[in-house]
């Protein structure tokens, strides 16, 4: 039965489990006693819906404290062990697939080497397919005790009703990539076992205002620099991100050719794939046979020597203008979006780190108008090279709870409404 807000009764019991499995997850362990101010519900409802988690195995007693002259109060936090999910990354040097309980400790990892940068469809397919059985067996997880599968990727991600996720990465050469269905096909999960693919700057970005730096804002933007640029942008009307593709900007018109075919993008200045091409046609000397990754440390090393080396001044120069080239960009975001925080994460972002920050802050202060830009903080993202895979396997815990702690039904066949099929069956032939 609904009531006058059209809610039923399974929808706010599935909303109290919710707010009851998020604040023990991000708050816990909480006694009963502290669940009824933390998520606004009653003594009565707290009681019920714990015992509800108890029984489904989801939510365990943690110790207990003393109480102000009464009995300890037992603790309760959600069950480490009561569910895993797997984060996949795309990445541009490598795919990384890695399993995690609920608590997102990581259980096991794998990590399959791109040649080249080659983003083969069918290759990239296997890979994730592969590490997927391969992070299952090396931690002796049953495939059904998976929440779901996260897959952060490069590109724009299309949620289709036939197909499921539709990928259109134009940088990497990927036309409507029905990635979804692809990996699918031939899964070694069973049918209930969800897929949830999104772009992987949208994953840093979750996984960053979860667990990072982003901790606490309102509105942020979080920014992925490695090979090319992106960004996630969070405020409050877009609580769990939205992928903004901010490498796409035209910073300079009649400019570089961008992987995309554009010209003048962000993204052909400011990515560590153009950062190392300029330094290559300055004269520069990257390490010949090596992925990027590699010859970005060897132009750092050259750049900014060990005392008493000389830098190389092209190195160095090609770095500070990517600096201002950065600078200017994020400039737009803080003009755009007035956030609190920028983040920078990803690979490149990263290594350049503390050393590149400074530069980067007093270029976007430079571009910015003044009134948004004292207001913004700019910084390093706190979760590492495995930001994108953590935020992967985000999604499915996110849509977790938001069923209350139940899994996602089995994918339906297709089915037709009745007018539907028995038009078609009078079409002709």
């Amino acid at each position: 039965m609904a009531g006058r807000n059209g809610r039923t009764v399974r929808d706010l019991r599935r909303g109290n489990r919710t707010a009851v499995l998020q604040r023990l997850y991000f708050d816990g362990p909480l006694s009963r006693f502290e669940l009824g101010p933390a998520t606004g519900l009653s003594s009565g409802s707290v009681s019920n819906v714990v015992a509800d988690l108890i029984a489904d195995g989801l939510v365990e007693e943690a110790g207990s404290v003393d109480s102000d002259g009464g009995r300890p109060r037992t603790l309760l936090r959600v069950a480490p062990h009561s569910g895993h999910m797997i984060g996949v990354d795309v990445g541009e040097t490598r795919v990384r697939v890695e399993l995690f309980d609920l608590a997102l400790t990581e259980l096991a990892r794998v990590e399959h080497p791109l040649a080249q940068q080659r983003y083969d469809v069918d290759v990239i397919v296997g890979h994730v397919r592969d590490g997927v059985a391969e992070v299952l067996a090396a931690a002796g997880t049953e495939p059904g005790r998976l929440l779901g599968v996260g897959v952060g990727v490069p590109g724009i991600v299309e949620r289709t009703t036939d197909r499921g996720a539709v990928v259109h990465g134009q940088t990497i050469g990927w036309d409507a990539v029905p990635l979804e269905a692809l990996l699918r096909s031939g899964s070694p999960l069973p049918d209930a076992v969800p897929y949830f693919i999104d772009n992987g700057a949208k994953t840093l970005g979750q996984a960053e205002m979860w667990f990072g730096a982003g901790r606490g804002a309102r509105n942020a933007v979080v920014v992925l620099f490695g090979s090319g640029v992106g960004a996630c942008l969070v405020t409050p009307e877009v609580e769990h991100g939205r992928a903004v593709e901010w490498g796409h900007l035209t910073v300079r018109v009649r400019g570089r050719r961008c992987r995309c075919g554009a010209l003048g993008c962000l993204e052909a200045y400011a990515g560590a794939e153009s950062l190392l091409s300029r330094w290559r046609e300055e004269g520069g000397r990257p390490p010949a046979d090596t992925d990027e990754e590699t010859a970005l440390t060897a132009m750092l090393a050259a750049a900014y020597p060990a005392e008493g080396g000389a830098a190389d001044p092209v190195a160095l120069a090609v770095l500070e203008e990517t600096a201002e080239y950065l600078g200017a960009g994020l400039s737009d975001l803080i003009n755009l979006f007035q956030p609190e925080r920028i983040l920078i994460g990803g690979w490149a972002g990263l290594q350049l780190g503390s050393r590149f920050l400074p530069a980067v802050r007093r270029h976007a202060a430079t571009y910015a108008l003044r009134h948004p830009a004292e207001k913004v903080a700019i910084d390093l993202g706190r979760l590492g090279p495995d930001a994108v895979t953590v935020g992967a396997a985000i999604l499915p815990l996110a849509d977790f709870f938001t069923r209350g702690g139940h899994r996602a039904p089995p994918v339906a066949e297709d089915r037709l409404p009745a007018w539907r099929a028995a038009l078609e069956d009078r079409a002709p032939r």
